[in-house]
């Protein structure tokens, strides 16, 4: 499919899905330390896993930059456990917390002060930081504009046949933010509102509102957190790995007349 017509099919995608789901209230967090340590924690692992480590962290008065500076690593190991690698984990955690020392005085404030580009660029030279990992940190913990490129992202993009498999991440990524760009400029309702009396299905993988995902933003930001909970709603629910269960999808009307299951 043609850039244009894929950045037009992913508008479609936006507006399909929100007026059926509305908002998913993305990252479920109380603080953007919170954001960051789920960053690393949910990768290779469900995230009810990752729930489980991080309420570890919370009981043990160590969920921020200070607690993970100051525990000792075999402690950090037990109480991330649940979220699985968790010793590969904890020293990426505290490598995290070590370059925030080093780099910006231990201070998340000034680290995302930073420009998006400078910032994303040493997050990714940090042992266990993806590019989806650092587009994590950087859309939910400090609200910079740019679009997280997962797993379900691909798979419903291949399934429309709006990009193939094997697009890059990159490549995916300029792509829906080209294509969500002019909705910031455009839209004028508040794009938190959510659509009354939904079920947990119809609400995609919607969490309830935490502090993080009510936080002030700009549009563009709130668009891009917004597409990427709407995405993995979808492939949660419907479009699943191992065969898509298109019946009832709200994006099933604009899938192609042939495509993979």
């Amino acid at each position: 499919m043609a850039t244009a017509l894929a950045a037009n099919a992913i508008r479609n995608y936006y507006d399909v899905l929100y007026r059926a789901w509305g908002a998913q209230h993305w990252w479920p967090a109380e603080t953007p330390f919170e954001v960051i340590v789920g960053a690393y924690l949910t990768q290779n692992t469900a995230w009810t896993n990752v729930e489980r480590a991080l309420e570890n962290l919370r009981g043990a008065g160590v969920l921020s930059v200070g607690g993970i500076r100051k525990i000792r690593l075999a402690r950090l190991e037990r109480l991330i456990r649940p979220s699985g690698y968790f010793r590969q984990k904890a020293k990426r955690l505290k490598t995290f917390v070590a370059f925030v020392d080093k780099e910006y005085q231990g201070s998340l404030g000034r680290m995302f002060s930073e420009p998006t580009d400078k910032l994303r660029t040493q997050l990714l030279s940090l042992n266990g930081v993806g590019p989806e990992t650092a587009d994590s940190i950087l859309l939910y913990a400090g609200n910079h504009p740019v679009f997280v490129v997962d797993a379900y992202t691909r798979r419903v993009l291949n399934r429309h046949g709006s990009l193939p498999s094997t697009a890059d991440y990159e490549e995916i990524r300029q792509l829906f933010q080209r294509a969500l760009t002019p909705l910031a400029e455009i839209k004028t309702t508040e794009v938190r509102e959510s659509p009354p009396q939904l079920d947990s299905r119809r609400r995609g993988a919607a969490h309830l509102p935490s502090a993080m995902s009510t936080a002030e933003r700009t549009k563009l930001v709130q668009i891009y957190n917004e597409m990427h909970g709407l995405i993995v709603g979808v492939g949660k629910e419907f479009c699943r790995k191992s065969k898509a269960a298109c019946e009832g999808c709200p994006l099933e009307p604009l899938l192609p007349k042939r495509h993979a299951s």
